[in-house]
């Protein structure tokens, strides 16, 4: 697993944001916060991080959208995506993975296997 890496996760429900923010710092990783997807590529541009975690449901931005905002941004376009949604249906996930998402978790997750995927996108891009 990449240790010591950036990731962005832009999460609007406190508990899961809170939840998942713990989990990656727990196993090395530094973590921003978003709270929307407007925050999200706000802050990506801004600080550049190397994964991009997003929820699909968020208000102002949804995840769908700051995925294309930030797959547009020359700044930004590189950094791996990565979407989370409790939204299962094959349309859902080839939609998201059509705007460049390399990966599409479904909620709810384990630990591991969030780990196991988020460490397995930054290891291809590398």
């Amino acid at each position: 697993m990449t240790k010591g890496k950036v990731i962005l996760v832009a999460e609007d429900e406190a508990d899961i944001r809170k939840l998942i923010v713990y989990s990656l710092r727990f196993v090395g990783y530094q973590v921003i916060e978003a709270l929307d997807g407007l925050e999200a590529l706000h802050k990506a541009i801004e600080e550049k991080p190397d994964l991009i975690l997003l929820d699909v449901r968020m208000p102002k931005m949804n995840g769908y959208e700051a995925c294309t905002a930030l797959k547009q941004e020359k700044s930004t376009q590189d950094i791996p995506v990565v979407f989370l949604s409790a939204r299962g249906q094959d349309t859902e996930i080839q939609h998201g993975l059509s705007l460049g998402a390399e990966e599409y978790i479904l909620k709810p997750f384990e630990h591991d296997e969030l780990y196991r995927r988020v460490g397995a996108v930054l290891d291809r891009v590398e």
